[in-house]
C-alpha cells in the first residue's frame, strides 16, 4: 500500500485487524472465482493483509507467497499461518519483485488505498509480474463520490473503473467483470479477472 497514513494505522493495530478479517465470514464467492480462473503456478497475494487467503492458496495446492506494505500485519500473518511464506513489498512498485514472475496474482480490496495518481502505475505494475497467459484478480472497495478517510484514518479513494481497465493492453482479455456485495466483508465491491496476453 503507498498511502503512509493507511499504513500506520495498519501497523498501529495490526493484531486488531488480523483477527478482524479472520474472523469475518470466507470469501466463498471470491474463492470459487479463484478457483474457477487461477491455474497451476507461483502465484502471488499483493496485500495480504493478515495471510488468510495466502493460507487457502496454499491449502488448495498453489505454490503461493504473500506480500503486504505492513511490517505489522506481516508479523501478524506469520503467526496465524506459520507455514506460509510472506514478505514486504508494497503498490504501486513492489521494487522487490522481477517483472513476468506468477502465473496468478490476487489483490483482493488493497487499490483504493492508494492516492489516485498511484492506482495506474499500480495496475501497470500488477500486469508486469504476471507472465504471459497469466490471471490477475483484483477487486477494490467501491468508494461513492469523492475519496475518503474511515474514522480509523484509512484512505478510500474513489475512482472509475476505466482507471484500471485503461492500463492494460488490446491483447489482455477480460475473463470476469462484476460489481456485488462481498459475501465476506459485506461491503460494496468491484471485481475485475484479466488475463495477460
Amino acid at each position: 500500500m503507498g498511502d503512509s497514513t493507511t499504513i500506520k494505522v495498519y501497523n498501529e493495530a495490526a493484531a486488531s485487524y488480523a483477527r478482524e478479517w479472520e474472523e469475518q465470514p470466507a470469501p466463498q464467492d471470491m474463492y470459487e472465482l479463484l478457483l474457477k480462473y487461477f491455474k497451476s503456478g507461483i502465484t502471488a497475494d499483493i496485500g495480504c493483509g493478515s495471510g488468510r487467503d495466502t493460507a487457502w492458496l496454499l491449502k488448495q495446492g498453489f505454490e503461493v507467497l504473500g506480500y503486504d506494505g505492513s511490517a505489522g500485519l506481516l508479523k501478524e500473518a506469520r503467526k496465524l499461518h506459520p507455514g506460509v511464506l510472506f514478505r514486504r513489498s508494497a503498490l504501486p512498485y513492489l521494487d522487490e519483485l522481477s517483472p513476468e514472475l506468477f502465473q496468478n496474482v490476487l489483490c483482493e480490496t488493497v487499490i483504493m488505498h492508494l492516492d489516485l495518481n498511484q492506482i495506474p502505475p499500480a495496475v501497470k505494475r500488477l500486469r508486469d509480474i504476471l507472465c504471459k497467459g497469466g490471471v490477475l484478480y483484483l477487486s477494490w472497495r467501491v468508494t461513492e463520490g469523492k475519496s475518503i478517510l474511515d474514522a480509523a484514518g484509512r484512505l478510500y479513494t474513489a475512482f472509475e473503473k476505466e482507471l484500471i481497465t485503461g492500463q492494460f493492453n488490446d491483447i489482455d482479455q477480460i475473463l470476469f467483470d462484476e460489481e456485488s456485495i462481498s459475501a465476506s466483508s459485506g461491503k460494496k465491491i468491484h471485481r475485475l479477472i484479466i488475463q495477460r496476453g
